[in-house]
């Protein structure tokens, strides 16, 4: 779902990067009101962790690839409007080092998956583990079911955005100007990726990680109803935190399995290979493909490892190591400014 730049015309891009500015802001005043610094470290994990489990390309049958996002867990354990911080943060790290989405589509991309995809998946989330207790296993399916169904959303979000533009842009004699892909095949395409093979592997993921969370802590589980926010007291001891380090940690070391799906994911093609698939390039799509050709790393790529499997694989773990210690970085900046005196979540009680 890291939809490249081309596919969305300007005005879409526009427009949906309008609707996130006040989603970020309301982010922000929640999370600087309400998450404690000592929690700092949850977030950035979490940030991480959706960075990371974005590398892991799983194979679909058509020939494309897709992946779990990681949202749904992040917003599970820190509240929608903190998943929804981390995750932009995880996109534009993504877009500006790597090319993974594209500069203009940032908005877009961060709204289907920074903004739809934690917000379903929250809500979901608690509307069927309702009173439940933290360590109910009823709680790891509800947060399986909100995961799957969450992506999905965000997918569809994704294929109607796609299917919109040769509706709404082409030339004089019907050639698309961005995506030339009708809302009939862009919507049962993105179907097939997410509801067959990425959705199931995010719940499977979200499900599995909160119920090794209700063994091992699960105070991360206690979240405010009324914000979304993490509740004070559960900030995660060291050794808690240490562990879902040291699991990241594995994710990245073993990320170049992500290099075995071979094929790209839907939507996601460059204007060589949609010349090969349809013998032309739409125009407005060839303008903006070259938005921004300053990424480090392209495609997760490192200058001098592109030959063997093993070469590439270390590349990828290479580039995996810097975009974590790009976010560990932000974060760290983050903490200072949660440390600063004023009204913490220590001061905040459900209000």
């Amino acid at each position: 779902m890291h939809i490249p730049d081309g596919y969305l015309s300007p005005q879409t891009c526009a427009v949906l990067g309008a609707a996130m500015v006040p989603v970020w802001g309301t982010a922000a005043r929640k999370v600087k009101a309400t998450l404690k610094a000592r929690q700092a470290p949850l977030l950035a994990i979490g940030a991480a962790f959706s960075f990371t489990i974005m590398m892991y390309n799983i194979p679909i049958p058509d020939g494309t690839t897709a992946h779990a996002t990681g949202g749904a867990l992040l917003a599970i354990l820190l509240g929608p409007w903190a998943a929804a911080i981390g995750i932009s943060i995880a996109l534009a790290i993504q877009a500006l080092f790597f090319g993974d989405g594209g500069i203009l589509a940032f908005g877009a991309n961060a709204f289907n998956m920074a903004f739809i995809l934690p917000f379903a998946s929250y809500y979901i989330y608690r509307l069927l583990s309702g009173r439940t207790g933290l360590r109910s296993g009823w709680r790891a399916v509800a947060a399986a079911i909100a995961g799957f169904v969450g992506l999905n959303l965000a997918a569809l979000a994704a294929a109607v955005e796609f299917g919109l533009q040769p509706l709404l842009f082409h030339t004089a004699s019907g050639v698309p100007l961005y995506s030339p892909y009708p809302l009939a095949l862009a919507v049962p395409a993105m179907a097939l990726a997410h509801v067959l093979i990425a959705g199931p592997a995010e719940g499977i993921v979200t499900g599995l990680v909160i119920r090794y969370l209700q063994r091992v802590n699960s105070g991360l589980l206690r979240v405010y109803p009324a914000t979304g926010v993490v509740a004070a007291q559960a900030t995660g001891d060291g050794a808690s935190l240490k562990k879902l380090a040291w699991g990241l940690v594995i994710l990245v070391l073993l990320s170049p399995l992500g290099l075995l799906a071979a094929g790209t994911a839907w939507g996601e093609w460059s204007p060589e290979d949609l010349q090969q698939i349809l013998g032309f390039v739409p125009p407005g799509l060839a303008r903006l493909a070259t938005t921004w050709t300053h990424a480090l790393f392209p495609d997760y790529t490192v200058p001098g490892l592109e030959g063997s499997f093993w070469a590439q694989a270390l590349g990828y773990i290479i580039t995996a190591m810097v975009g974590l210690g790009i976010i560990f970085l932000i974060f760290l900046a983050f903490n200072r400014l949660l440390a600063r005196p004023g009204k913490t979540g220590a001061d905040y009680h459900g209000k």
